[in-house]
């Protein structure tokens, strides 16, 4: 029978979350992790066998958080789709800087995990894919929303406006589609 873990997974991703916020994704180490978890790497390696499964982690919980702020979207038309992404991203990038973004950055560059994002893209383009003028309107807000997010992983947004920025395209959106 084997020890008891003294420490959970999720305390450890709050610990990784907490090292990724205050110094970047460079400081996430599993040593670092370890010393903040006050256990052995070996200890962190039980739940998390390298860092590239420890950067997964995170990332699986950062969208499974997403997903959460974004709620029950199979039956909503394009525009009500769009609304509960600018909703999900307001709510979600209050809380995400770009200390954490960069870090999504780098995981991108594991092949795998480029093309699960692609596909993840790619679902969400299928949703948009009406040949309306409300789900063209959907389409180039969601795009909009997208660079306001790639404005804040590289740190153009140290004042805040993306806010304003996202409050606009919310009412240009609904301002097409009236």
């Amino acid at each position: 029978m084997g020890r008891t873990p003294t420490i959970s997974r999720d305390r450890l991703l709050d610990l990784a979350d907490e090292i990724v916020r205050s110094g970047g994704g460079a400081a996430l180490t599993i040593g670092a992790l370890a010393q903040a978890a006050g256990i052995s790497k070996g200890g962190v390696q039980y739940s998390f066998a390298s860092k590239d499964a420890l950067v997964r982690g995170l990332i699986d919980r950062w969208t499974i958080q997403f997903e959460s702020l974004l709620g029950d979207v199979e039956a909503t038309d394009p525009i009500s789709f769009v609304q509960r992404y600018i909703a999900a991203t307001r709510a979600s990038q209050q809380a995400m800087n770009a200390k954490m973004a960069a870090l999504l950055v780098s995981y991108l560059e594991d092949p795998a995990n480029l093309q699960e994002t692609r596909d993840w893209y790619r679902s969400i383009f299928a949703r948009l894919a009406e040949a309306t003028p409300d789900a063209q309107a959907a389409r180039v807000a969601f795009l909009a929303v997208e660079g306001l997010f790639l404005m804040r992983i590289n740190g153009i947004d140290e004042d805040g406006v993306w806010t304003g920025l996202l409050d606009d395209v919310e009412a240009i959106l609904l301002r097409l589609t009236k």
